[in-house]
């Protein structure tokens, strides 16, 4: 899963990117709600994390705008004002949660989830593919013979891309924008090298197919 940060203070941006990549998150960071727009219109987010007190246009300008365009994305306030108007202000524009600064970690990466979960509602959070049974909120891919695979975080986000897409070709680039962040780097032969440890550890259960210049399909075995 894929978050945007919103948010100017780098010493808390650090903090967050880092506690929410160990809990097998990929987090984009931006410091302004104007670099939004830019990332919305390139990359797909799961969810977005927004600051109030941003340089420029503030965080509830940014929600305000979100919304009227009909964003459908899950926005949560974290935030050091903790007062009562604020609060009620951010969600009836639109914010789907709002956690006060300082918080723990732990707190936010389950709030994310709880987020994401709800905006995925409508998808079942378990798939089936061939002998594959893929457990989306659990993060846990699972064989015929109750086997969990051993998969790293990686090749986790490699296949619950493929598996959201099952029967359709990914391109390498939507693979690649699933597993790293916007400014890290990361060359298709690298995708090729995990998608093979994948397909190694999917055994008999599922197969990743190579489709010659257009990406990767994730049939049954």
């Amino acid at each position: 899963m894929r978050i945007l940060l919103v948010e100017d203070d780098p010493l808390v941006s650090d903090a967050i990117v880092r506690g929410l990549a160990t809990a097998g998150y990929v987090v984009d960071a931006v410091t302004d709600a104007e670099s939004v727009q830019s990332r919305l219109d390139t990359t797909h987010y799961d969810l977005a994390i927004v600051d109030l007190g941003l340089p420029g246009e503030d965080g509830f300008t940014l929600v305000r705008r979100l919304r009227r365009e009909g964003s459908p994305l899950p926005l949560l306030i974290v935030t050091a004002r903790d007062g009562l108007d604020d609060r009620v202000n951010a969600l009836d524009l639109g914010a789907d949660d709002y956690l006060v600064k300082p918080f723990a970690l732990p707190e936010l990466a389950a709030r994310c989830r709880a987020l994401i979960r709800r905006a995925t509602a409508a998808t079942a959070n378990e798939m089936v593919v061939g002998r594959l049974r893929i457990d989306l909120a659990g993060r846990r891919a699972i064989d015929d013979s109750g086997r969990v695979l051993e998969l790293t975080r990686r090749e986790w986000s490699i296949l619950e891309c493929l598996a959201h897409h099952s029967g359709r070709v990914v391109s390498k680039e939507r693979l690649i924008q699933a597993i790293v962040s916007w400014d890290e780097e990361i060359s298709g032969n690298a995708i090729e090298v995990h998608v093979s440890r994948l397909r190694a550890k999917l055994g008999e259960a599922a197969t990743v197919r190579g489709i010659r210049g257009l990406g990767y399909r994730l049939d049954d075995a």
